[in-house]
């Protein structure tokens, strides 16, 4: 892991062990994905970023530890796993996944982001 990841996770060390599964289920899947770190979100890209991973709140909702996950997919994918969900462009859906545990870095959601991977490419 990067300096850049472990700062950007400082005041949520408690959600390291969730990030990296789900970190390393990504570069086991796909060695070539690119990583940029910001401010207010990690960025997994191919092409264009695929994945997104932050630790805002979102409402009430969120366990007390946690990372949302965000990917973008041609289409409104309706799960109970899924936090929300917007269109901000006709046929281009952002879904928010709040993942609480490194178990949650599973087949399900790695099936999703291979989704939003491809996805990307074709912008």
């Amino acid at each position: 892991m990067t300096d850049a990841e472990l700062q950007f996770f400082m005041g949520h060390e408690a959600a390291l062990p969730i990030y990296a599964a789900l970190r390393e289920e990504i570069f086991s899947r796909w060695p070539d994905t690119e990583l940029r770190a910001a401010k207010t979100q990690l960025t997994f890209k191919a092409r264009y970023g695929f994945a997104f991973v932050s630790t805002r709140r979102m409402g009430r909702r969120c366990p007390e530890v946690f990372i949302i996950v965000s990917f973008g997919l041609g289409r409104e994918l309706r799960h109970p796993r899924i936090f929300a969900a917007s269109e901000p462009y006709p046929g281009r859906w952002t879904h928010h996944c709040v993942v609480s545990s490194p178990e949650e870095a599973d087949g399900e959601l790695m099936a999703w982001l291979d989704e939003a991977r491809s996805f990307a490419l074709t912008k």
